[in-house]
């Protein structure tokens, strides 16, 4: 397959990453969205690295790094959320308003 293809394919996950990220007002959706975006980093690192250096592994540790950041950020982004919802009842975002005085 062409590199231009799963650039679209990237692209396309980054921008439903962005856009669910920008109007959800939920926390779950809001952490999905970054892992769909992180999902569109790790394509974007595989297929520019099959195509520049096909031997090379590059890439695929990259990508590695990267899930095992996203895996940190799931767990301590869902940590988080529960320690809110134990407080607050609720995930909706507009109504944390933790940092007000």
């Amino acid at each position: 397959m062409q590199l231009e293809y799963f650039l679209i394919l990237a692209a396309a996950l980054f921008c439903i990453g962005i856009y669910g990220l920008v109007t959800s007002r939920n926390v779950i959706r809001v952490l999905m969205s970054i892992e769909l975006m992180l999902n569109a980093v790790n394509v974007n690192l595989m297929a520019f690295s099959n195509y520049l250096d096909p031997d090379a592994i590059r890439g695929q540790v990259f990508s590695v790094f990267v899930i095992t950041i996203a895996a940190a950020e799931a767990a301590v982004g869902l940590a988080i959320v529960l320690s809110i919802y134990r407080n607050r009842d609720t995930v909706d975002m507009e109504q944390f308003n933790l940092l007000k005085w």
